[in-house]
């Protein structure tokens, strides 16, 4: 049974940070986001009790600790958000755009955006590498706590110190996420669905979470933390040991104005059979076309995707994916017809007509995802070419 959530008080919403801890070591700089969407308060609710646990505990801390407040006023109205989705803004093609903008001419979530990345920014010229980021959700059905990231091997690795689920790919069905955003500046940034919207167990499971980040980030020692088995047991259980990787297979897209109403008590990662009734769209009975693993199903009314289908990842390869990536095996493609790199050299370009023999699942092995068309060719993505390697390299995680 859902238990809700505490009501966050309204002086809170007026501030962007929740807190900032500097220790009296140099150590990384972590940054944790709460209510990017302003109906999932569980993320705030989650780091405001662990600023207030690291304030009257006085761990000896390493580095800098940032807890920011996502969009304040959607999370004043309870909303999602109120003119544009604030996690599909974060887009090379977009931010300048906003930036461009009067004050009078800016939707709330431009605004919103705005005050953000001159945050981050102002915390990337202060503070020394290496740097965190984490996004906390939750998800509007029931659902185990699961990670999700693009697929470079620094999230990969970093993901592996928690006991969940995680899954790949979604950033190729997603557009201007933060934490896309973000990786594509090399950083390691993940996000957590610490559970349903309104359940007090999303809570617990993102405090959880972010302990268990900050003593794998090298924050704070082991030894410093106690509690640390507890909260590693607790997030163990509430996956019933799944710590499975995943991809994403498809999506049901929802355009404006589409009606669309999924069938009541279905959850992420749960095994659906060819044939049963899904939802329905526009009109339509959706019914799962084979046997699958449906994937954040939509029980709210704000939302572009009704539900996505996932497949779970053998480790061969997983284990063959990082090996082809460790030595660029990517490089051949440029040989074959079709297939060129961009400008900047980082990603390639398809012609889906000539490359035809280059199934979808191969590119993901070296870290490519599909993400816009250019002309008649399709832009495949490189997150691996932009990661930071080297910032990570010393700790204990990335070894």
């Amino acid at each position: 049974m859902i238990q809700t959530q505490p009501i966050i008080k309204e002086k809170a919403l007026s501030t962007r940070l929740i807190g900032k801890i500097s220790g009296q070591e140099n150590g990384p700089t972590f940054v944790f986001f709460g209510g990017i969407h302003g109906n999932e308060p569980a993320g705030i609710l989650a780091l405001e009790k662990v600023f207030k646990d690291l304030q009257s505990q006085a761990l000896p801390i390493k580095g800098n600790i940032y807890g920011i407040r996502g969009n304040l006023r959607g999370l004043f109205a309870g909303k999602r958000f109120l003119d544009h989705d604030l996690n599909r803004l974060w887009t090379n093609a977009k931010i300048p755009i906003i930036k461009s903008k009067t004050t009078s001419e800016l939707s709330i979530e431009e605004q919103e955006l705005l005050e953000i990345y001159s945050l981050i920014s102002e915390i990337l010229r202060a503070h020394e590498k290496p740097f965190y980021f984490v996004d906390i959700h939750t998800t509007s059905s029931k659902t185990v706590p699961f990670i999700t990231i693009n697929d470079a091997l620094i999230n990969r690795k970093f993901s592996k110190c928690f006991p969940l689920p995680v899954v790949l790919g979604i950033e190729e069905y997603l557009e201007g996420p933060l934490l896309s955003y973000v990786n594509e500046r090399g950083y390691v940034s993940l996000g957590i669905e610490s559970g349903q919207h309104d359940d007090i167990e999303a809570v617990d499971n993102a405090i959880s979470f972010v302990w268990i980040a900050l003593v794998s980030a090298e924050m704070i020692e082991v030894s410093e933390l106690p509690q640390l088995k507890v909260h590693f047991h607790k997030l163990k259980n509430a996956t019933y040991g799944n710590r499975s990787f995943y991809e994403i297979r498809s999506r049901r897209e929802l355009l404006p104005g589409d009606q669309f109403k999924m069938e009541e008590g279905f959850q992420s990662f749960e095994k659906v059979p060819g044939g049963i009734l899904l939802a329905e769209h526009n009109g339509e009975e959706i019914l799962a076309p084979r046997d699958s693993i449906i994937f954040m199903p939509l029980y709210q009314e704000q939302g572009k995707e009704g539900f996505f289908f996932i497949r779970k990842i053998p480790n061969w390869a997983l284990r063959v994916s990082e090996f082809l990536r460790r030595f660029n095996w990517d490089n051949f493609f440029i040989a074959f017809p079709g297939v060129s790199r961009t400008v900047n050299r980082k990603n390639l370009k398809v012609n889906p007509r000539v490359a035809k023999f280059f199934m979808r699942p191969i590119f993901h092995l070296f870290g490519y995802r599909r993400s816009i068309l250019d002309g008649t060719k399709v832009v495949m993505s490189n997150r691996e070419r932009s990661s930071k390697k080297e910032m990570y390299c010393k700790t204990r995680w990335y070894r």
